[in-house]
């Protein structure tokens, strides 16, 4: 079983960053890619921005230039880097892995708190 847990977030003014954290409890082999999606009351959750195995990014048209999304695999870690932040950035963000070959594995973090004020 591998956890996902999260860290970072909180509450900026518009304008400031936040890095968010998710660490595996343990190492995962066969990682298809790793994503960070948000939510926000009433809405479906968005995917914000996903790595693949390989090291390519993607990101929604609404952050592109804003965030960066990169991983540390010597410490199980993907991260998100939030500049320039606004106020409709306010969410509550999750991460996510895809693993495994044969069969495939989705694992999601707990979800964290961020808080754009203008």
């Amino acid at each position: 079983q591998v956890q996902l847990v999260q860290s970072g977030g909180g509450l900026v003014q518009a304008g400031g960053s936040l890095r968010l954290s998710c660490a595996a409890s343990r190492g995962i082999e066969n990682i298809n890619g790793m994503a960070w999606y948000r939510q926000t009351p009433g809405k479906q959750r968005e995917l914000v921005a996903m790595i693949t195995s390989g090291g390519s990014t993607t990101y929604v048209d609404s952050v592109k230039g804003r965030f960066t999304i990169s991983r540390d695999n010597a410490k199980n870690t993907v991260y998100l880097q939030m500049n320039s932040l606004k106020p409709e950035d306010t969410a509550v963000y999750y991460c996510k892995v895809d693993w495994g070959l044969r069969t495939r594995y989705i694992n999601w973090g707990q979800g964290t708190q961020v808080t754009v004020s203008s």
